[in-house]
């Protein structure tokens, strides 16, 4: 076999596996976004069932908080994979459909990432509130103020101020999550690294390049939020 430079392997020449590297890096961000987005919203409504629920909600959220912060997000992912392709299955054999109907790798895997991090988002949007000062809900209160106004103009711009930081935090998990999805067959970061550790019999340069990767986005991202986080806190004094 014919050996080639670590610089010719990466690269995007016609030996070069950078292309291929990058668009499942875009993969990755992709998978990890929509799970994020979809864990956001999920997670607002079992922080507001924690917060202003009653009893039986509130059980319902502790306990989806729990279970989904306990058990492994592999077995999460392979839950949804699994169950759903079941599930569709047995809709399928309805109408006359035989044998393993698998769900879409991308879907599944976006989904899984979704009621994962909507668990912690869920916590860190609790915590957020609870840090709103009391003082200005009341006073909105006192003048009459609508509950959708109130919570426009004053609850929700406070809560993203205070969540910024975990809510940060909480998307780096949901891209190093994305890495579990190569097991149902998405093409990611991982993935790709793996096929092209397997075709060159070169696993140490295809791994280091992939860690260089998600070291980028991670580096990105933090940029973002923190500047994000700036931007929030603009005009406020700190202590």
């Amino acid at each position: 076999m014919q050996q080639f430079s670590y610089f010719e392997l990466i690269g995007f020449g016609p030996n070069g596996w950078g292309d291929a590297l990058l668009l499942a890096a875009a993969m990755t961000v992709a998978v990890a976004f929509c799970g994020y987005l979809i864990g956001a919203m999920i997670g607002a409504l079992i922080s507001w069932a924690k917060i202003t629920g009653n009893r039986p909600i509130r059980f319902f959220a502790e306990t989806y908080t729990t279970i989904l912060r306990g058990i492994p997000d592999l077995l999460v992912i392979y839950l949804f994979y699994f169950g759903g392709s079941a599930a569709l299955g047995a809709v399928g054999s309805l109408f006359g459909a035989k044998g393993f109907i698998g769900l879409p790798t991308f879907l599944t895997g976006a989904m899984a990432i979704g009621v994962v991090s909507a668990a912690y988002q869920a916590e860190v949007f609790r915590g957020a509130f609870n840090s709103v000062a009391r003082g200005e809900i009341e006073a909105a209160k006192s003048m009459g103020m609508p509950k959708f106004l109130m919570f426009r103009r004053i609850i929700a711009p406070q809560v993203l101020r205070f969540a910024i930081p975990g809510l940060g935090n909480v998307w780096q998990l949901a891209l190093k999550e994305s890495a579990l999805i190569s097991v149902i067959g998405l093409v990611e970061l991982l993935r790709q690294s793996q096929i092209a550790a397997g075709s060159t019999r070169r696993p140490f340069d295809f791994y280091i390049t992939a860690a260089m990767l998600y070291l980028v986005i991670t580096l990105i991202s933090t940029i973002i939020f923190k500047r994000a986080e700036e931007k929030a806190r603009r005009g406020i004094r700190r202590a």
